[in-house]
This record gives C-alpha cells, structure tokens and sequence, in this order.
C-alpha cells in the first residue's frame, strides 16, 4: 500500500476541547460502527460485570472513563506544556489515532483531507502537474549549475507546450529559480489543476531564452513502467508501479501488444510492486487460470466464515509464465503471485516478498477524513497466510526484518505451516512468497555506489552536449526531434562506441578533474547511464528502463527459466486434465 503524507493540514488548533474530543470518538468508534452499518448485524458487547466481592477487579474501560483522561491530559497539556500557545492540535489528533491503529496492526492508518485526496490521486493512476521529471547539475567543486528537464510524458502539459531533455529552468512565474536545488524548483512547478505556470527555460540545443505557459492537468502514472519484446517470442512487462484502477487495463492492452508482436512466453515483473487495489490482481490472475480455480480466500473478524474468490476464464492463456518478485512485492503482487505458483502455473524467481497479507477497507470520516481499517486477511489458494508475524508491536522490526531488509540480510528458513500447490510442492506461510528460484540482485559496496553517484554530474553534463551536438565529431547524436514515445530500443540505437568513450573520458578529466584510472574502473556504469541519458531525450524515460534491463542479472536468469515454466505449466495442465476428465483435446 502507498502512503503519501502531504503538507496540508486540518486545522483544529481554536477547538475547544470538548468539540475536539467529540470529533476524535466519533473517529475512535468508527471501526464498530461502520460493520453494522454494512449489515452483519454485530453489536458491540455491554461492559464487563464486576462482583461485589472481587477487591482487586479493574472498572471497565469505557468510552466515558477514556473521554475524562483525555479531557483531563489535554487540559495539563494547554497549561503546562513547554511550547504554550503553540501547540499543534492537528498533530496531536493525527498522532492519537495513529497510535491507536498501530497497536492494532502495521497496516491501519489515518489520513487527513489532504491527504485523502492525494491517496484518492494515486489509485486514479495520475497527479496532477505539469508532467515532466526535472534534475540538477553541480560543477566539480559542488556548485549549482542549474535545475534542468530530464523528461517529459506523452501528452502531458509540460510535452505540450514542448519543453525538452536539457531545457534550463530559469524562472518560475517570475521567481528566479537559478542557483536554487530541484527540490525548490519541484514546489514552484506544482500546483492544482488548471492553474498556469509561467515557466522560461533556456533551450539546450539554441541557448535561447523562451517563456512558455503551462496549465497544470491531469498527468498519467501508469502502473505498467515498460512492455516490450526482450527477445524473440519473449514478451517482458513491469508492472512495478502498483496496483490501480487503470492496471488490468494496461495489463490487457500490454498483452495484446506483445502477442501480435510474437509473444509465446512472458516474463512479468513485479519486483517494488508495493500491492494496491486487491480487485485488479485478481482481474490479472484470472487471465491465465481456468474457471472455478481459487485466486484468494479472505477470511473476516466473523469465525468460520470465508470468502473464495475463484478464476471465472474458459479459456484462459495458456503461455509460459516467469514471474519476478523481491522485498519490496507486497499485498496484492503476492496475492498474484501466490495464485500463480499454487496452481503451479508460473515459475516465481527472484527473493521471498514482503509478507503483507492484511485486507484494509477505506472509512469515510467527517471533514473529508479516512481511516484505511484492517478488516481480514487473505489466504493463497493452498491455504498459505501471506501475512508474518507483527505480534511484537515494533514497526522497526517489522520493516526491517523480512521485509524491505538491509544488505547482508538473507531470507530465513520456513517456520510456517507447510501446504502444497497443485503438483504437490511444498510451500509455507507466515512469510510472504518464497521464490522457485533464488536469485540475488547484483550489489555493490556503499562507498563505490557513492562515487557513481557523483560521476552522474560529468554524465549528465555530456549528455547534455551530446545531444545538443555541441561535441565535434559526433553530430550524428544529437537530438533533434520531439520525444517518440512507446519504442521499442535496438541494439543500434546510441550504442557507446570506443570513440565515445574516449571523448567522455577527455571531458570528464577536462571540467571535473577524474583520473583516467577512476573513469577505467567504472567503464560499465557510465557507458550505462551515458546510454540512458541519450535514450531518455530521444524516447522518454520509460524507454530508458530497457537500457537498465540489459544489465539486471535477476532478469537475465528469469529469462533463463522460461523453459522450466513451460514444463511446469505442462504438468500443471495436464494433472488439471486428469482431474477434471478433460480428454485433452483443444478446439481453440
């Protein structure tokens, strides 16, 4: 799930107490209410009956005695406390209620107005902004070059008014943004929708000052980042972008797409797929499982009752499946995956998931606020419980422990209950998903990632000369024509020839003060990233991520596999065929 916490605040600093204290009940008893008022018919249970007789009985918690201990502690606090009159109330409401759903779960949260809304945002696939990604350039001495655009979106306000890779901001709405981090530059371009930004850029290939108007609107965020062919017949698409209103959509599109372009085996990413809305993954998983097979089974607060959600597809697809999980799948990524290795109809690869198997439901509070409540837990088609295990109540734990891990860190042995796919394999609970196959991304250590970081200015700058054909000898990589969205990269497209380098390791040594021996030993990573940047001005950033691919060593092995799941896939189908007396013949 995605938690974007904004600036907007609502302000309950002039309450009174008592108001304040009705507003936060009203809130506080939301989780008992709201079930009645769905029609399951639970009431809450009357107060706990003390003897008489038992001295050492505790009085019953009670709405009343609670509302007393916090009038009574908001009270001292108005008087007594360090900060007087400048207590924030809104913050103090927000960490009440955010204290209370913690101890309950990881996953229950509250979000203000503001905050609603951006949450609303993103489930709708988009934000609102001019569309463009945005970075700095610092000299060698660290100095602020100046803020540029890295990209811009297919239709968005910013492609419009047809800024591109390289243009430098200068100001905005008449402030001057020269000298000042991206960050700065970032607020002054934001904004709500249908409102202008009166933006002067200098253009990168010309040098020449223009002043464009932007009217902020509606900007795509797609959850698939990139689907394309990765080799022949292999189709690879990243869902990593969670799941939204728009996925299943996309997905379908996607598939469409790569099957006319000679798709028979896909490989589906769903590495930092951080999980979203549950009804999708389901829509993803019922693409390639039969009818009457079971994707999930959510079980309530109510005993004994459970709720399967079964595959409703005669004719599902039938290619071969890999897909590619990490720390960072969560929720429904693992619910997808789940599905798909418990009926043993994908080869899962990569390393154990998240391990988020909690289902939250959205209650709309008063003023435009939300309680996002934990309402049951979700069960793989095996019987696996995706959730582990939060019953020590630290959230450091919980985040760190099995879950976005640190590096060294490697996934522990199963404790939990053991259950079986549909081929007899063993799969456990109470940890997430365990891959098929383990494979490890490459790593590097902290202090060599530090200094690729900071080649990315002498990179950048390059780049920027490059395509404004600034470099003699190699006009051919200049860019020139508006951004071409949606392609599909080849080998041909910028490579970084010997010559190239040689012309980047002159302006590198030249204008930062590298050393031949330090550009030698990242000759890898720039001539990467170097790739990236040219590809990003020429066709976007989504394409740039087909670069990146190249060098993923857990994709390269996912693709690897593919032979692997297409004979599970053939056990998978045929012991279904067995089963269900099926004589196997296809009339498709």
């Amino acid at each position: 799930m995605k938690l974007s916490v904004s600036a907007g605040r609502i302000s309950v600093r002039n309450l009174p107490v008592a108001l304040f204290l009705v507003v936060f009940f009203a809130a506080a008893s939301l989780s008992y209410a709201q079930p009645r008022a769905n029609g399951n018919g639970s009431e809450l249970p009357p107060p706990p009956k003390v003897s008489k007789g038992t001295a050492a009985a505790k009085p019953a918690v009670t709405t009343d005695t609670i509302g007393l201990d916090v009038v009574e502690a908001l009270t001292l606090i108005q008087q007594n406390h360090v900060v007087g009159k400048g207590i924030d109330y809104n913050e103090i409401f927000k960490s009440s209620i955010g204290g209370m759903l913690k101890s309950l779960d990881p996953h229950s949260n509250y979000f203000d107005a503001k905050e609603f809304e951006q949450f609303r945002t993103d489930q709708s696939s988009r934000y609102f902004g001019i569309g463009a990604t945005i970075g700095d350039l610092t000299d060698e001495n660290g100095k602020m070059v100046g803020t540029y655009i890295r990209a811009t979106f297919e239709n968005a306000p910013a492609n419009r008014v047809g800024l591109r890779y390289g243009d430098k901001i200068l100001d905005v709405n008449g402030v001057s943004m020269v000298g000042k981090p991206f960050t700065e530059v970032r607020d002054h371009l934001r904004g709500p929708r249908g409102t202008a930004a009166k933006v002067t850029v200098q253009r990168n290939d010309t040098g020449k000052r223009e002043t464009v108007e932007i009217i902020r609107d509606a900007v795509p965020q797609p959850s698939i980042a990139e689907a394309y062919m990765i080799r022949p017949g292999v189709g690879y698409i990243a869902m990593t972008g969670g799941f939204t209103q728009t996925t299943y959509g996309e997905f379908a599109e996607a598939m469409k797409r790569l099957k006319a372009a000679g798709m028979t085996q896909l490989v589906l990413d769903l590495k930092g797929n951080g999980g979203g809305l549950v009804s999708q993954a389901y829509r993803v998983a019922n693409t390639f499982l039969e009818s009457g097979q079971t994707i999930f089974t959510q079980k309530g607060r109510i005993d004994g009752v459970t709720e399967p959600y079964r595959a409703e597809n005669p004719m599902p697809e039938t290619m071969p499946i890999v897909v590619m999980v990490n720390r960072g799948s969560a929720s429904a990524s693992e619910i997808l995956a789940g599905a798909l290795q418990d009926h043993d109809r994908a080869l899962i690869v990569g390393e154990n998931t998240f391990g988020k198997g909690l289902v939250q439901n959205p209650f709309i509070l008063d003023y435009g606020s939300m309680l996002l409540l934990t309402v049951a837990k979700y069960e793989t088609p095996s019987g696996r419980l995706i959730q582990r295990d939060y019953s020590d109540g630290s959230l450091y734990s919980y985040y760190t422990n099995g879950g976005v891990g640190r590096e060294g860190t490697t996934d522990a042995k199963p404790t939990g209950e053991e259950s079986k796919t549909d081929l007899g394999r063993s799969v456990y609970s109470g940890g997430g998903i365990a891959p098929d196959i383990e494979i490890k991304p490459d790593t590097i250590p902290i202090e060599r990632a530090r200094f690729q970081q900071r080649l990315a200015n002498p990179i950048f700058a390059f780049a920027l000369d490059l395509t404004a054909g600034r470099v003699k000898g190699f006009e051919s990589l200049k860019v020139s024509e508006p951004i071409r969205f949606s392609y599909d990269l080849t080998a041909k497209d910028f490579p970084i020839t010997e010559p190239v380098m040689k012309a980047f390791t002159r302006f590198a040594k030249e204008n930062f003060g590298y050393s031949d021996a330090q550009l030698s030993s990242e000759r890898e990573f720039i001539e990467r990233m170097l790739r990236s940047e040219l590809v990003t001005a020429a066709y976007g950033t989504t394409t740039s991520f087909q670069v990146f691919n190249e060098y993923d060593n857990q994709l390269k092995k996912a693709i690897e596999a593919l032979p692997k799941a297409r004979d599970l896939a053939m056990q998978s189908a045929e012991a279904r065929r067995i089963s269900t007396g099926d004589s196997g013949a296809d009339n498709r």
